[in-house]
């Protein structure tokens, strides 16, 4: 690129900038950095996302694929031009089109744009005009009801009211997502911060071995840094005992990707820097043992045995067995690894997108040789998660180069480096057989699953830990034995996908339950119906459950699986190439650590001048756990949402609340907030000598407390505080009542579970091969819903996930690291989403609520497959239903 310097007049949001920048320089890095406008993101530099759309001259373009050169003299619009939230930003506060958020920017632009055309689009039109612009987290729906409702009724949500469980309250964190403020992990630029760039690996396994680094990097101008300036201890892990990746690769890289070295300096210099010129020589090794001296690759293996599976199948009058096979997944979060880190004291500060800071404090500190309490971890703004987040990435790089330099440091990954690099959903292999008797009811099962955790352990011991407590499905089932393993591979990590492994085992169930309910001669929904798990009755672990809601789920999908096949029926009755079917589908989920320790703690206090705070260190990656934690504690304290501030999450300010991910948040986090809010009220009601039934209002800082007999009023003022800061606070831990698992799986593996049961309406061209589905139709058990709108919003984005497993997404290192070759679902890929929300109280969950985030997305593609099944015949066993594959399951059938 031409870094040859030319001013410029650019005219940004109606104001005139002359700027010294390279012609060829892109406006996305302009706004950014020459403009401090970072209210445009950039998620892949190459026109795939959309996520930097701004306007010029009022069309929409990506900022990062336009030069600087040819804005000059026309008018850029960023989502900067408005001072204060317009009525489209309202729109989507309202209907809850933000979730993470980082790809809300680029939406509201494109909308103004066809807002301004045509102000009454019709929900065909607006999908249409944001094709361009992908989402991984809301499923587009709520975004589409936004641009189509931007004149609705802005009436204030009933956010200070008590009792604000069970209200479809607007996100608390959602105004700066939908001003372009939020600041997400490339948006933070410590003054004088170097920049970061890694070197990596280009294939794998690989020998590896550096030139002259030094001479090098004094001829460039920059600062190089290897294995060998790492000062504490190089591996880390999510799991200790299993940790096995280095922050800088030593000798040998096993994966593509795989940093070996750093080089850091000024921004200018680090931009402009050819590193295809960096002193490394690169040799592919020989196909070996990953891992040796662990026989065949095997990391390990997971187990679940209860009763006699082999003679229960041999006994059986109905025996289906099937495999199956599913690829590497990728997350393909919008916003790629970013960050940045500096010294506050002799403290390392590093604030980047994370799922699990305290986590990241402990490595990171490993690594770098510090003691925890030096390190502080500010999670930023992550712009989606869904478990890969959980793993380091750049913070103990960021961190060795400002440890080393005293500098600050920043650090953000290109889409390529983020795909290569990081973690995906395992690749699965899998094989089951179940039976049923006469009546149809199921009385064995076996599974055997492989599965490839890839280059270093990540999650690896987690998924094939869940796998096999999962298989079953939420269906009673006395005689069951279950495994799967965890194998190493020079290929890309597998780690944490939203289920972790559990959508994988449902897939081959679910679809051998179709098989198995033919056989018997019963309806699919029925099948299942007959089969589920009921309160009292034990799971493959043996477990006594209560709170069971999967038979309500699937009672209320009766009239639509009904509605449903006559649908279907009615399509195919003109023939055509076009063939309709109707797949259904269930689901569950232990929320949280299978059979391990997993608390949160929750602190609340207020200040002597009235200031109510709630610190909660759960990490909020667009699922809405910021609101709905506060909902709950603002339930059991007696005081209104609106007079929360959050504060968290933050290492050095917030109790642990744990990591996000296994749908925890709600369940466990929520649990500690409900125990925080009910001690704080009793503390409150003590200092007034009032009884539980008392009404609290703060004034100031006053609390006013009022019951049938009177009224008490106390002076916060007059209360000294505590180290905190706080007149009067509690704080309060909750930890699952779990057991750890014996050899055969038995224990208690999970505290609660969740429910849910899909209907799938697909339409298949017979003839191309090509699947559209048209409709789905989710029942999940929440327990209690919290918020509706947040609740409705992970339906949506989950389905849309699993949509994308279902249909299209692979991953394969090398040739789709990109947002143009992986393809995710878009606006035109998305079917009409009816939610029903079914509340079975769990007696452990807060309030009876349940998790939901991992569940929705196990359900979806199997539902696709038996509907796929259903209009077709053919039978699909390896994913992505690819055209090709459909088609020669289609010959196959026939």
């Amino acid at each position: 690129m031409n870094r040859a310097l030319t001013t410029l007049t650019l005219s940004v949001n109606g104001a005139a900038h002359a700027l010294p920048v390279a012609p060829g320089r892109r406006l996305s890095e302009v706004l950014r950095e020459d403009l401090g406008l970072r209210g445009t993101k950039v998620g892949c530099d190459a026109g795939d996302c959309g996520a930097c759309t701004v306007l010029l001259d009022g069309a929409p373009v990506c900022a990062c694929l336009t030069p600087v050169a040819q804005v000059a003299g026309r008018a850029v619009t960023t989502i900067e031009a408005t001072r204060e939230p317009d009525a489209l930003q309202r729109a989507f506060l309202r209907h809850g089109a933000a979730q993470c958020g980082i790809c809300t920017p680029g939406m509201l632009m494109t909308a103004r744009a066809l807002l301004a055309r045509n102000p009454h689009p019709t929900r065909a039109e607006a999908a249409a005009a944001l094709g361009g612009v992908l989402c991984r987290c809301t499923g587009y729906t709520r975004i589409i009801d936004a641009v189509c409702d931007v004149n609705g009724d802005d009436a204030p949500a009933p956010a200070g009211a008590v009792g604000a469980v069970g209200a479809p309250l607007p996100r608390l964190d959602g105004l700066p997502k939908v001003t372009g403020a939020e600041v997400f992990g490339a948006d933070h630029c410590p003054e004088g911060a170097f920049l970061v760039r890694a070197i990596r690996a280009p294939d794998a396994p690989v020998w590896f071995t550096f030139g002259d680094l030094a001479g090098w990097a004094a001829r460039e101008g920059v600062q190089v840094f290897t294995a060998a300036d790492i000062p504490g201890e190089n591996r880390f892990g999510v799991i200790p005992s299993f940790a096995d990746q280095p922050a800088l690769a030593e000798r040998h890289a096993r994966l593509r990707g795989e940093a070996v070295a750093l080089v850091a300096g000024e921004a200018s210099v680090i931009e402009s820097l050819d590193l295809d010129r960096f002193p490394v020589e690169w040799a592919l090794m020989s196909e070996c043992d990953v891992h040796a001296p662990r026989p065949d690759n095997l990391l390990i293996i997971g187990r679940v045995r209860r009763g006699d599976a082999d003679a229960a199948l041999e006994s059986a009058a109905h025996v289906v067995e099937g495999s199956a096979e599913t690829p590497y997944i990728e997350h393909a979060y919008i916003e790629p690894e970013a960050g940045a880190a500096w010294m506050e004291g002799d403290t390392l500060v590093i604030q980047a997108c994370t799922q699990a800071p305290v986590m990241d404090r402990d490595s990171t500190a490993a690594v770098l040789g510090l003691p925890r309490e030096r390190v502080r971890i500010i999670p930023a703004a992550a712009g989606g998660g869904f478990g890969s987040k959980l793993d380091l990435s750049l913070q103990p790089l960021i961190g060795l180069v400002t440890l080393s330099t005293g500098r600050p440091a920043r650090m953000i990954y290109s889409r390529g480096e983020s795909m290569a690099s990081t973690t995906k959903r395992h690749p699965a292999k899998m094989r089951a057989a179940i039976g049923a008797d006469e009546t149809g009811r199921i009385t064995g099962m076996r599974f055997q699953g492989a599965f490839n955790t890839g280059a270093y352990a990540s999650w690896g011991p987690t998924v094939a830990g869940r796998v096999p407590v999962h298989a079953s499905g939420p269906y009673f089932i006395p005689h069951y034995h279950a495994e799967a393993d965890a194998r190493h591979s020079h290929s890309a990590i597998s780690g944490a996908f939203r289920g972790f492994g559990v959508p994988q085992a449902a897939i081959l169930q679910e679809t051998l339950f179709d098989d198995l309910a033919q056989q018997c001669g019963i309806d699919r929904l029925k099948f299942r119906r007959l089969n589920a798990l009921q309160s009292g009755q034990a799971t493959v672990c043996g477990q006594e459950v209560q709170g069971v809601g999967i038979s309500a789920c699937l009672d209320a999908l009766t009239r639509p699986w009904a509605d449903a096949l006559a649908r279907a029926e009615a399509a195919n009755a003109g023939g055509g190439a076009w063939r309709h079917g109707v797949g259904v589908a269930s689901c569950w989920y232990g929320c949280g650590n299978t059979g391990l320790p997993n608390p949160s703690t929750i602190r609340v206090g207020i200040t002597p001048e009235g200031a109510l705070r709630l610190h909660q260190g759960a990490t909020d990656i667009g699922q809405g756990s910021n609101t709905v934690i506060t909902q709950i504690c603002a339930e059991a304290l007696g005081l209104p949402v609106d007079q929360f501030s959050l504060i968290g999450p933050d290492t050095a300010l917030t109790p642990d609340c744990g990591k996000t991910s296994a749908s925890r948040q709600t369940y466990v986090t929520g649990k500690a907030a409900l125990q925080a809010g009910a001690a704080l009220r009793a503390a409150i009601l003590t200092l007034g000598n009032m009884g539980p039934d008392a009404r609290i209002t703060l004034a100031g800082s006053t609390l006013l407390m009022r019951d049938g007999a009177g009224e008490r009023r106390v002076d916060l003022r007059d209360i000294a505080p505590d180290a905190n800061g706080y007149a009067i606070a509690a704080e309060e831990t909750y930890d699952p009542p779990t057991t750890p698992l014996d050899a055969d799986g038995q224990g208690i593996p999970y505290a609660v579970y969740g429910y849910g049961a899909q209907i799938a309406e697909v339409a298949v061209d017979a003839t191309l091969g090509t699947v559209k589905v048209t409709r789905m139709t989710a029942a999940h058990d929440l327990g209690r819903v919290i918020n509706p709108q947040l609740a409705e919003g992970q339906v949506q984005g989950g389905i849309a996930q699993g949509l994308g497993m279902a249909l299209m997404e692979e991953f394969i290192p090398g040739r789709t690291e990109n947002l143009h070759d992986y393809l995710i679902p878009t606006t035109g890929d998305m079917p009409l989403i009816e939610t029903i929300f079914i509340e079975e109280p769990d007696p452990e969950g807060p309030l009876g609520a349940k998790g939901l985030g991992e569940h929705v997305l196990i359900p979806t593609a199997p539902a696709i497959l038996n509907a796929i099944r259903h209009a077709t015949g053919a039978r699909i066993t390896t994913l992505p239903a690819l055209p090709h594959r459909v088609l020669a399951a289609i010959r196959a059938a026939r």
